[in-house]
């Protein structure tokens, strides 16, 4: 739950918004890409601290969740926990050795969730990639670790999920109810049954962690998302057939979920943790060719899908692709006849061409809390990190960005931010290849956002920022 500092009063917000000096991200020449390595940014974005990659963490980095003075920073060797009680001056506080792709990450209380999605020769941390084991031995899904300590997390307790864990989203129990829950998404992209994750693969498996008692922890439900069967493909060999969800974030305040469903955006209710329905489901044939993430706005009347052109592995922010492929995609929740509906507003994606050799698409990202405004910032692989306003759904504006010029300019190279977030005051991107920067931004429309504080802080479980 985000709170406001105690000793700043509403008036004293209200000035410093009025008087914080005006900055606002240049006018950036679409057709000029930095050098190799080369950072460049607008004048009220930049990097004030950075850490590599350090030792047996030296796989792809991937996505944030933070409590207190930590931030815990998945990589597919394990996690990173970083102190970062001093922004600017981050340090590694402590590396946890545990193979597994994805190993998307979520904290509540004393307990962090890490998900795998890659078949593994058993469950624990001393294990390995499995191609010819007995399928029914092989293990995906979640483990749960002890962080009483943060210094010295403890492995718990394994939860074994079909087609593994690409991503998973922390969800609160709702008033009295002393369990969380997770969502698990995952996706078959094989096109054909493979071991642990047969077709037709439209579901979510829902997890529920007896807080009292976390060794206890389940798959209590696999709820079919898409009865259907979900979008089917097209003539498009681009566009991907819906075979489960990528991912899935809450507004749990609302009993709302929105989900990234491959070929399909999702609205879901949530009232009953463990059995989450399908309000309503919206396709894009023409631009968008994998739903990966989502966003509410704070008043939980938008959300922002990403789509994952080319599954990161291409270069999609160049004149070729142009502004509405690989973008973001903003539908404002309506209501019409008693039911909520998604109608589509506009597109948004950086207003800059990276170089061809370079991954870049529209990846992960949270709002800025600015109350009265629709602002996050975001990951964009290679792309860099971009801070734009979507207040005004049909003409969204970037408002400042931060970049690596390539990693080559001879050969496509992924790398580039992952997931980059608001904690505190300042911006925490995870880089796949380089570590992690921490940046700072100074806007006048930003200003208070530096006034709010979170205890915990997981991406994809959204919480009021207006409840103090």
């Amino acid at each position: 739950m985000l709170k406001r500092l105690a000793a700043i009063s509403a008036a004293t917000l209200v000035v410093g918004l009025m008087t914080a000096p005006a900055s606002s991200a240049a006018p950036a020449d679409p057709g000029t890409i930095p050098g190799v390595d080369e950072i460049v940014s607008s004048p009220n974005l930049k990097q004030v601290a950075h850490l590599d990659k350090s030792g047996p963490l030296t796989g792809t980095n991937t996505d944030w969740a933070f409590q207190g003075k930590y931030a815990y920073g998945g990589n597919y060797n394990g996690f990173y926990v970083y102190d970062v009680s001093k922004p600017k001056e981050p340090k590694v506080a402590a590396q946890v050795l545990c193979p597994g792709s994805q190993n998307d990450i979520s904290v509540t209380g004393n307990l962090l969730f890490l998900g795998t999605d890659s078949q593994r020769t058993n469950d624990t941390c001393d294990n390995a990639a499995s191609t010819t084991a007995v399928p029914g031995d092989r293990w995906e899904g979640i483990k749960v670790f002890d962080i009483s300590n943060p210094l010295t997390p403890k492995y718990l307790k394994s939860v074994k999920t079909d087609c593994g864990s690409h991503t998973q989203t922390l969800v609160p129990g709702k008033r009295g109810d002393k369990n969380v829950y997770l969502y698990v998404s995952s996706y078959n992209l094989a096109g054909a049954d493979v071991p642990n994750c047969a077709l037709p693969h439209d579901k979510i498996s829902v997890v529920k962690v007896p807080l009292r008692n976390p060794t206890a922890a389940a798959v209590v439900a696999t709820p079919v998302v898409f009865p259907d069967g979900g979008f089917p493909g097209s003539d498009n060999p681009e566009q991907i057939e819906t075979t489960g969800c990528h991912d899935i974030t809450v507004y749990a305040e609302k009993d709302l979920a929105a989900g990234a469903c491959m070929g399909d955006g999702v609205l879901f209710d949530i009232k009953n943790r463990e059995k989450p329905t399908v309000i309503t489901s919206v396709r894009d044939e023409v631009n968008f060719a994998f739903w990966h993430s989502a966003t509410f706005n704070n008043s939980g009347t938008k959300v922002v899908f990403t789509d994952e052109l080319g599954g990161g592995g291409a270069a999609t922010c160049n004149e070729e692709v142009g502004p509405n492929r690989g973008a973001d995609a903003i539908y404002d929740i309506v209501t019409k006849k008693g039911k909520k509906k998604l109608e589509f507003r506009s597109y948004f994606k950086i207003p800059r061409y990276n170089a061809d050799t370079e991954v870049c698409v529209a990846h992960n990202g949270s709002l800025i809390p600015v109350p009265g405004r629709d602002i996050m910032v975001q990951a964009w692989y290679l792309g860099g990190v971009s801070v734009w306003d979507f207040t005004d759904s049909r003409r969204p504006k970037e408002i400042a960005f931060w970049e690596r010029g390539p990693l080559s300019t001879t050969q496509l190279m992924g790398g580039g931010s992952w997931s980059a977030y608001w904690y505190n005051g300042y911006i925490y991107s995870n880089d796949i290849t380089k570590g992690i920067d921490v940046l700072e931004l100074k806007d006048y429309r930003t200003a208070i956002a530096k006034f709010f504080r979170t205890d915990t802080f997981n991406a994809q479980t959204q919480d009021n920022f207006l409840r103090w």
